[in-house]
């Protein structure tokens, strides 16, 4: 993770708290009250990665949130026992519009990428594509140009699923309504209208691992050249049909017919997107609009894949080779987390005005999925899924609880400063009462609390903050401890 994004998590994982919409899928009547009990659980309180022991004020509702957050509209499908316990809505499509319900559609963002994998994955599976072999032998419409930074090199299925292809372009902004959309071979040479920079190769595929959104797209052109037919039809056939992912669709811009089953898209302040969904001709990288429940029908399948159950995209050997972790714990289009004994597998997605988060354990039937329309929505999602975790019982995503010393306000006021972390990223602890707070480039401003006299926990993100002294006793340097990792920072 770059340097520059690991305090700018404070906000990525770091109005309208609507009514609560009936659930799709009804719990059965044995379990329906100890369900119920287990919504009205995760509606009461949310907490962010981090809770500060005995403070009342760590728990907030989930229409508190919204409203803070100015998250218009949220969408919550749970799976429990390999199947999904309920799924519900809350909120509003829009402002002033209609309550959210289990089939608001919503753009799904990144999520595209694990789902358009699995259509790959099916081409492997009948015998089309390989996972190992020189793609470039199977483009036709386009080829990968050759590269000074990568002579020679051969990309395969395997490393573009993988993110360790070596492709430039992290991700895509869409584009916004009444403005041009471009070809996907534009897209790839980074040709006008295309708004973003030519997709190429800027290292040796698979010397390192690098989020590639570029990657996909390329994956993108390789299934339309194998395949023959339109990308939304072809994921449709594989994958959504089979699955029941029956309100999914990759088409983009959205059909007009459905437009009146969609959300609509907001920022962070709580204003609309100007022109609403943008378009996404990146297709597998980020064109998906979709359901919770739907998304939960794609990791139940994909559960019962792995058990040899149900096999009705994938075998069961390509569905294990897919949650299988490599470099940077990532399989064929999944994040892979959690235990050896007890491993899940994830994604994130954010367009504009949409951000989203799904999770699955792969043996024991436990996961959930998050939709919302509104930037920052992420967050948000974050901490319904902590709260799903507390509800749940489950090993990972439960809130950290810590515990805050008292220190007095002249003791804080040793650490008010900025600190470079880099060139372009300062970090910046101030005073409010007896408060400490810190503010990382371009982002909002959080509290902190001490551990000790010189270690301090943030709350919107699990890292801690250790300050350090010269010889003089003056706060020279401070650390940031987070995911693992040391970043230190100069006081100026």
């Amino acid at each position: 993770m770059p340097v520059s994004q690991k305090l700018v998590a404070l906000s990525t994982f770091l109005c309208l708290g609507g009514p609560l919409i009936a659930a799709q899928t009804s719990p059965t009547p044995a379990s329906s009250m100890e369900t119920q009990q287990r919504i009205e659980k995760i509606k009461a309180c949310l907490t962010g990665p981090v809770a500060v022991k005995n403070d009342p004020h760590s728990c907030h509702t989930l229409a508190e949130r919204m409203t803070e957050l100015h998250v218009p509209g949220v969408s919550i499908a749970v799976v429990h026992n390999g199947v999904i316990d309920w799924a519900q809505g809350f909120g509003v499509q829009q402002v002033g519009g209609k309550p959210v319900s289990t089939d608001t559609l919503f753009q799904a963002g990144s999520i595209s990428k694990p789902v358009a994998a699995m259509a790959a994955l099916h081409l492997v599976g009948e015998g089309k594509l390989s996972l190992d072999s020189d793609v470039n032998t199977e483009l036709t419409t386009w080829k990968i140009p050759a590269s000074s930074a990568a002579p020679s090199a051969i990309v395969t299925l395997r490393a573009l699923l993988t993110h360790t292809a070596g492709f430039t372009v992290h991700g895509f902004p869409g584009y916004a309504a009444n403005t041009a959309v471009p070809t996907l071979v534009q897209v790839l040479n980074g040709e006008k209208p295309a708004n973003t920079d030519p997709i190429r190769l800027e290292s040796v595929p698979g010397k390192d691992w690098k989020y590639s959104g570029g990657g996909y797209t390329v994956m993108q052109q390789l299934l339309l050249d194998v395949a023959k037919e339109p990308f939304p039809k072809l994921l449709h056939d594989t994958v959504l049909a089979p699955i029941g992912m029956m309100h999914s669709t990759y088409e983009q811009p959205l059909p007009a017919e459905l437009q009146p089953m969609a959300a609509s898209p907001y920022m962070a302040d709580g204003a609309a997107v100007p022109g609403g969904a943008h378009t996404y001709p990146e297709m597998a990288a980020a064109g998906l609009w979709t359901t919770p429940s739907d998304l939960a029908r794609y990791m139940i399948e994909n559960q019962h894949s792995l058990q040899g159950n149900a096999n009705h995209v994938l075998s069961r050997d390509l569905t294990q080779q897919m949650v299988t972790p490599g470099k940077g714990n990532w399989g064929l289009g999944l994040q892979i987390g959690g235990s050896q004994a007890n491993p899940y597998f994830t994604h994130g997605g954010v367009n504009e005005g949409f951000e989203s988060l799904f999770v699955e354990y792969e043996h024991n039937g436990e996961g959930a999925a998050v939709m919302t329309n509104a930037q920052g929505g992420m967050r948000l999602a974050s901490e319904i899924m902590g709260s799903i975790a507390v509800a749940y019982d489950w090993p990972d995503f439960r809130p950290v609880v810590r515990t805050a010393l008292k220190v007095d306000r002249s003791v804080l006021a040793r650490f008010v400063g900025t600190y470079e972390i880099a060139p372009t990223f300062s970090v910046t602890f101030s005073l409010d009462g007896d408060q400490l707070m810190t503010q990382a480039t371009n982002q909002p401003k959080f509290p902190v609390f001490p551990e000790t006299e010189t270690k301090f926990f943030l709350t919107v993100v699990d890292a801690e903050v250790e300050f350090f002294s010269d010889n003089k006793g003056q706060v020279s340097y401070l650390v940031l401890h987070q995911n693992g990792h040391e970043t230190k920072g100069m006081k100026k």
